[in-house]
């Protein structure tokens, strides 16, 4: 007992964040300890103290479907092809739409999962709004919107508000609370907050800071008051805002996702054959996921020709057979203890 009191309360390791980078005018350390990890130089205070210290910290997301996106753009062109320009694609494209609904959404970013493709075939997405919504809800605790979300959706008639002053904010999502946004305008327009009080809000929300949430309570209750909201009716929105926020995505997130998830989308359903040549070389040292979107090409009817000396390149690559119709020659990399060296030297 005596060993443990010793040792409680300390901590057991320290992590790394994996996409978070300290930015500062001057060398950080001469604004915070440091330490390594491993290889890696870190700060010795959490990402928390980090904020509350006024350091910027950002998060950089490292993706394998933009090296998917390029690969398939730098395919297309290969094949003699104009270079699709997504700047003036726009988002409107029904193919896209009729694609994600069917749920064939194997390589489509975010949109994989059996849960999320069963999810888009009920929610029949038909605007780019929607995508950022399932992209938003398909998480646990909005997830249980879900099915009023899509009822909702599907039927007007069901879309209901505790006071029209929520109209105008949960409009745009048939009457449900998705994003973190939401939240923020919610406490602004009904109770009266500054745009800074309001993130606050949110933070604490989102950090299940019961304290601060106790006092905002009143606040919120005091503000919709002299808003003409009955205090039944603040009293009710501030427990669904609390039940929704500790889990809540914020919009702009959700809406860079959904551009990643719309562009994959878009090749897939234009470019089939290049967009899954490139999404098999993202995993071609994973033989696994290699049979699986082999198949997958197999299920979409484009055919994938066996490896050939003469043909192959290291790389699944596209050909072009009889009248024209692409076909996705196997790369010799994916081949069982073949290296890169002797792919290179055999190409």
């Amino acid at each position: 007992i005596d060993i443990a009191r010793k040792v409680e309360g300390i901590p057991r390791n320290t992590s790394t964040h994996a996409a978070g980078v300290v930015i500062a005018a001057q060398p950080v350390v001469e604004y915070v300890p440091l330490q390594k990890n491993g290889e890696v130089v870190t700060t010795q205070y959490t990402m928390g103290e980090i904020e509350r210290l006024g350091l910027l910290k950002m998060d950089f997301l490292g993706l394998r479907t933009l090296t998917v996106i390029r690969d398939t753009l730098s395919e297309i062109e290969g094949q003699g092809e104009e270079r699709p320009n997504f700047e003036r694609l726009g988002d409107d494209d029904p193919a896209v739409y009729r694609l994600i609904s069917s749920g064939d959404t194997d390589g489509v970013f975010q949109l994989e999962s059996g849960g999320m493709r069963a999810f888009l075939q009920q929610l029949r997405p038909d605007c780019f709004e929607d995508i950022i919504a399932g992209i938003s809800l398909y998480r646990p605790g909005p997830m249980d919107q879900i099915p009023r979300y899509v009822a909702c959706k599907n039927d007007a008639s069901q879309v209901s508000y505790s006071t029209p002053l929520l109209k105008p904010i949960l409009s745009p999502t048939y009457g449900c609370m998705v994003y973190q946004e939401q939240v923020m305008q919610i406490v602004r327009d009904l109770a009266g907050y500054s745009l800074g009080h309001s993130d606050l809000v949110r933070r604490a929300m989102s950090k299940k800071k019961k304290d601060v949430m106790a006092r905002e309570r009143e606040a919120f209750i005091e503000g919709c008051e002299g808003n003409n909201v009955p205090k039944t009716v603040a009293v009710e929105i501030f427990d669904s805002m609390m039940d929704f926020a500790q889990y809540a995505f914020n919009k702009s997130h959700a809406a860079a996702y959904a551009v990643i998830a719309y562009r994959t989308a878009w090749l897939k359903a234009h470019y089939p054959a290049e967009f899954m040549a490139s999404l098999i070389n993202s995993f071609i040292d994973r033989a696994d996921k290699v049979a699986e979107y082999v198949y997958s090409c197999r299920k979409q009817g484009i055919e994938v020709l066996p490896p050939d000396l003469n043909r192959s390149q290291a790389r699944f690559s596209v050909e072009k057979g009889e009248e024209g119709k692409k076909q996705i020659r196997f790369g010799l990399g994916a081949l069982r203890n073949v290296g890169v060296a002797a792919c290179r030297s055999i190409v």
